[in-house]
């Protein structure tokens, strides 16, 4: 059962069916109610007026004997005795009124009585009663109206005038039969409708799933889904899929050039330290320590860029524990360096921020390495507030960023012609981990033109 309801059109015809039924199901009884209720109205009435036109008749003065009774309706009229006064031709059994008898008394009032009492009267009242009656053979059920009139001698006696109900019984009956033969159809319709319809709603879904398993099992990220011409649901899942496709395709190139730069990056310093350490192996008294030292030392920091842009690309946040004041970060970081190639001078402000301290101070220690690199007499580190973000600048006075390429010093294992040397230049990764870090800490870092001419770096995190 699951296995034939699994799939969407299964479940959506199965489910427009449901509903169609149990709403055609409540209009259906609904409607016999109210045809049943409607047609015993007019059952009731009919035989109300019949019975007032009797009671009438008798009311005017009219003997029970001269009654003229319409054979078609059923009518008996009895006396507070229960004594039959008066019935219609051919009404041969009765349930239901006052008696069951069917044979009026012999003789009556009339003939007992010379002198009238006066004109009767007929109430303004009446009753129903449900019953049977067999005319002329034909026994059938009855709905009665009793209707209680007064005649000329001051007798009181009740009408009783009966009206089919096989009529409203028949019309209910095929009505219902009616719909119990085409509920069946209607739900298979609405079954075979709305299987067609959904089966076209979910075509293009269908093609995006081939498409995705094709590109799955290509692994080609070049590949696309294709998208409707519509504008509905299905096409903007087709474009955001593509999107993310594109997404995933960047980011798959991304690390694969950043495997292939990182093994080119280690390979140098690696056969280097591997040759002067097989050179002093043989000629001992030729071994360059100073050299596989440095050597060591540039694996070192490479190996720490490498796994923290690892870390960074693997979705690692900043843990949001106490915040990092970043002045007093800024004097404790520039106290323990002790080699710069030029002066720094700080101009601070008390501003703190939520982040790592080990990450912002890698940030930190990245921007200056890049400035003393490039500086010409001095370098400045600003720390300030503006509203709700706190800004970090590290500025020098060197040749600056072309602006053509203020965006692609960002980039990883980019040198400028400048600093291509990987001994004076770096792996050209510190930029690169400097932004991500920022952005990890939900702020920017950008490059701009320095009052002192040089390069201006500013950092900017949110206080809160």
């Amino acid at each position: 059962m699951r296995k034939v309801f699994g799939s969407v059109r299964s479940r959506a015809a199965l489910g427009a069916t449901l509903v169609v039924a149990v709403a055609l199901v409540a209009a259906g009884i609904a409607v016999l109610q109210v045809l049943r209720a409607d047609l015993g109205d007019q059952a009731r009435l009919k035989a109300l007026v019949d019975a007032r036109e009797v009671a009438s008749k008798i009311a005017a003065g009219a003997d029970y004997g001269a009654l003229k009774l319409d054979e078609d309706i059923p009518v008996q009229v009895v006396d507070e005795d229960g004594r039959v006064r008066a019935v219609s031709e051919d009404l041969e059994a009765v349930t239901g009124t006052g008696s069951a008898s069917v044979t009026p008394v012999a003789g009556g009032e009339d003939d007992d009585k010379d002198d009238d009492d006066g004109a009767g009267r007929v109430s303004s009242e009446e009753e129903y009663r449900d019953g049977s009656a067999s005319v002329d053979g034909e026994r059938g059920d009855y709905v009665w109206a009793a209707v209680e009139a007064t005649d000329r001698w001051g007798d009181d006696v009740t009408v009783y005038a009966g009206a089919p109900l096989a009529t409203e019984r028949g019309a209910v009956t095929t009505v219902r039969n009616a719909m119990l033969l085409g509920l069946p159809l209607l739900l298979v319709v609405v079954a075979a409708v709305t299987w067609l319809v959904t089966r076209r709603a979910l075509r293009p879904v269908e093609g995006i799933r081939r498409e995705m398993a094709t590109i799955t099992a290509s692994t080609d990220l070049s590949r696309r889904v294709p998208v409707p011409g519509s504008y509905d649901e299905v096409a903007r899942l087709a474009r955001t899929t593509n999107e993310t496709l594109a997404a995933l395709e960047a980011s798959v190139e991304r690390q694969r050039a950043f495997v292939a730069d990182a093994s080119h990056e280690l390979r140098s310093p690696v056969a280097s330290l591997r040759t002067q350490l097989e050179v002093g192996a043989a000629h001992p008294e030729l071994l360059d320590l100073d050299g596989a030292v440095e050597d060591v030392v540039r694996l070192q920091r490479l190996s720490a860029d490498l796994l923290l842009l690892a870390r960074l690309d693997a979705g690692e946040r900043p843990s949001s524990g106490t915040p990092v004041a970043l002045d007093a970060l800024v004097r404790e970081e520039l106290a323990q360096r002790l080699g710069d190639r030029v002066p720094v001078r700080t101009e601070v402000a008390p501003v703190a921020v939520p982040g790592s301290r080990g990450q912002l101070a890698r940030v930190l220690g990245n921007l200056v390495d890049n400035a003393q690199r490039h500086a010409g007499g001095g370098v400045r580190v600003v720390v300030r507030a503006e509203g709700r973000w706190a800004v970090l600048e590290v500025a020098d006075d060197g040749a600056g960023v072309p602006e053509g390429e203020r965006e692609r010093i960002f980039e990883r294992f980019v040198r400028l012609d400048d600093a291509r040397s990987r001994d004076d230049g770096g792996a050209g990764l510190g930029l690169a981990i400097a932004r991500d870090v920022a952005v990890r800490h939900g702020g920017t870092l950008a490059v701009r033109a320095a009052p002192e001419g040089g390069a201006l770096f500013e950092l900017r995190l949110p206080t809160g």
